[in-house]
């Protein structure tokens, strides 16, 4: 197994939110314990006009239902913050997307201007971008605030992003899922990536970003899980705190994660029983489970040339974890994906005038992501046969099962 070090070096360089290639990093230091200061849309001013004009589409849903979309702040008392304690009880963004009625309700924003801010301050977005704070946060993400519900109780799927992600870069999935009937509960890592808006309208930005070569993920991971454990509690106790937890069906619970969140998707199996099943998409396992741990279904869903077994790298960390998950559970990788194959960034790159260096379309990588996770929880949680995840398809001859 690798050393420690080398499994931080490994996830700081495939973790990083890439809506232009050539974009660094900027944060404030695991170790603040005062809050960093706030980011706001006005922050962030145009010197001319860009050249080009960015108009961000995310790829449809192909469900029968629409996808509806709330967003709710909760604060965990219980515990301090655990990257900023002077701010107080942890405090977390969620944003809602369910099962809803077509042609209902209206256009939901991509994100808040103060996330938009966020992410362009942190990326130092270059103006021949022409995304702006405004067109960012305009996305069109085929999720529509005030939806009429569709009636029923639906399985429950926690999303969780890459580090350094806000929860947003995983859109296109929860409105996949939603279309499919699922209640998707995208959780914001508050202080963990470029900025979740809290209730009272501050976007405070990383506290953990500047130097990810020297984070214990470990403990991020843990940290993660209990942020995901308390959203539960949250929705699933009594009436719920959301105006709509009576859609969620409380004995069918999923996660699936990209990168860090994928790390954290395993962390939160393992303490919490609740969670019935899981997804790692391209995520090193931060820490690898040991034999007991995980006896419920997993999907290891990855690149092919980072999670081929005998590949070297992440791949023995995948093996591993493989060996080590009990129950139903599958390895696929994507010939030609890169790390970002599995969430938005690709295809909003894409659309900014930054082609992808992957050889896999990023719209593709978005639709295979989709129609494979929906399968598995269909499989898991519905209970639904799914006969895609018994083998090769012809349909998608870049999905390769190594187990």
């Amino acid at each position: 197994m690798n050393t420690t070090s080398n499994r931080k070096r490994r996830i700081s360089a495939v973790a990083i939110l890439s809506l232009a290639a050539s974009v660094a990093a900027t944060g404030t230091g695991l170790a603040a314990t005062t809050p960093p200061s706030t980011v706001h849309a006005t922050a962030v001013t145009a010197a001319a006009a860009p050249p080009r004009s960015f108009q961000g589409t995310l790829p449809a849903p192909t469900g029968p239902y629409a996808a509806g979309e709330d967003v709710i702040h909760l604060t965990d008392e219980s515990r301090p913050d655990p990257w900023v304690p002077s701010s107080g009880p942890r405090q977390l963004t969620i944003t809602m997307v369910y099962p809803a009625v077509p042609g209902t309700g209206t256009p939901a924003p991509y994100m808040t201007l103060g996330e938009a801010a966020g992410i362009l301050q942190h990326r130092k977005m270059p103006a021949s971008s022409g995304i702006t704070p405004q067109n960012l946060a305009g996305v069109t993400t085929h999720a529509f605030d005030g939806a009429r519900p569709q009636r029923g109780k639906h399985p429950l799927v926690v999303l969780s992003a890459a580090a350094e992600n806000p929860r947003m870069m995983l859109t296109s999935l929860a409105t996949e899922l939603a279309s499919h009937g699922y209640v998707v509960a995208l959780v914001g890592h508050t202080y963990e990536d470029t900025g979740e808006t809290l209730a009272d309208g501050q976007t405070p930005p990383c506290a953990i970003c500047d130097h990810p070569e020297t984070l214990d993920f470990d403990s991020v991971a843990a940290s993660r899980a209990r942020d995901v454990s308390f959203v539960i509690d949250q929705l699933t106790h009594g009436n719920g705190a959301w105006r709509l937890a009576h859609l969620i069906d409380k004995h069918e619970i999923g996660m699936a994660g990209h990168s860090l969140g994928g790390a954290a998707t395993a962390a939160t199996m393992v303490a919490d029983p609740r969670v019935g099943a899981g997804v790692d998409m391209d995520g090193t396992f931060f820490p690898v489970p040991t034999p007991g741990q995980i006896n419920r279904p997993f999907l290891m869903l990855g690149r092919a040339d980072g999670h081929t077994p005998g590949g070297g790298g992440d791949d023995v960390v995948w093996k591993q974890a493989w060996d080590a998950l009990g129950g139903y559970k599958k390895w696929l990788t994507v010939a030609g994906a890169d790390h970002f194959s599995f969430a938005d960034q690709d295809v909003l790159q894409e659309q900014a005038g930054v082609p992808s260096a992957s050889p896999l379309s990023p719209e593709r990588g978005v639709e295979i992501t989709r129609e494979y996770v929906t399968a598995f929880f269909d499989q898991t949680l519905k209970g639904s046969d799914s006969p895609l995840l018994d083998g090769p398809s012809p349909n998608n001859p870049e999905v390769l099962f190594q187990q």
